[in-house]
């Protein structure tokens, strides 16, 4: 038996859950159209834990989406999960966010691509199968209406995430459906972060990072004349 504790900040929806071998019994989260997760993460892995009736010393591992999405949340959400890992010397176990996503919806036949919004038409995205399997690694792209072109010609292709709300008006195909208020959430990692620590792959601590895929670039307030 084992208790994971779970953590996603990937995106707006600051998300924590913890299971029981793989099986959910507690979901905190919270998508406020804000990025409040230097307030609200702590307050929610508490929460859990108290839903749980569990207390840190019980928890068997860590794991965290460790993207790609939002610099911030990413930083904030791995610094947190690594605070936890060092203070409880248990194992941290990373999981890629879009994995997470696509794992949000479940289809018979086609490909489920998850995007996670890169600012203006670009997007964090991957491409798998029905089984999930992966077809393509995560990449950021930028959308045009020739984007999966290759994909949409002979299959139905499902897009979610907030980088696929944008996309609506540019990839127009009618083997395009888009799936609507879908974000990487704490309650899809149950069962990968359980196979992954039954299969023992677990992360440097002192050495782990966000994938942020691209490189932070701040902006710049606007000087007033």
């Amino acid at each position: 038996m084992s208790f994971i504790l779970h953590i996603e900040t990937s995106t707006k929806n600051c998300s924590v859950s913890i299971a029981k071998s793989g099986e959910l019994i507690s979901l905190k989260e919270i998508n406020n159209g804000a990025y409040s997760h230097a307030e609200m993460l702590h307050p929610l892995i508490k929460e859990a834990l108290l839903d749980s009736k569990l207390t840190m010393s019980q928890i068997n591992a860590i794991a965290v989406g460790k993207g790609p999405g939002s610099y911030t949340g990413l930083r904030i959400g791995v610094s947190a999960a690594k605070g936890l890992c060092f203070a409880n010397d248990i194992p941290l176990i990373s999981i890629n966010s879009l994995e997470i996503l696509a794992h949000s919806t479940t289809i018979d036949k086609g490909y489920i691509i998850p995007m996670i919004d890169a600012r203006r038409m670009e997007v964090y995205s991957a491409i798998y199968d029905e089984s999930y399997t992966l077809i393509r690694e995560t990449k950021a792209d930028i959308i045009d209406e020739h984007s999966f072109c290759d994909k949409l010609q002979n299959h139905t292709v499902y897009f979610l995430g907030d980088g696929a709300e944008k996309c609506k008006e540019t990839i127009v195909h009618k083997n395009a459906v888009f799936i609507k208020n879908a974000f990487p959430s704490a309650k899809e990692m149950t069962q990968l972060s359980y196979d992954k620590y039954k299969e023992n792959k677990t992360e440097d601590v002192a050495y782990f990072e966000p994938f942020y895929l691209k490189n932070f670039v701040a902006t710049q307030e606007k000087k007033k004349i």
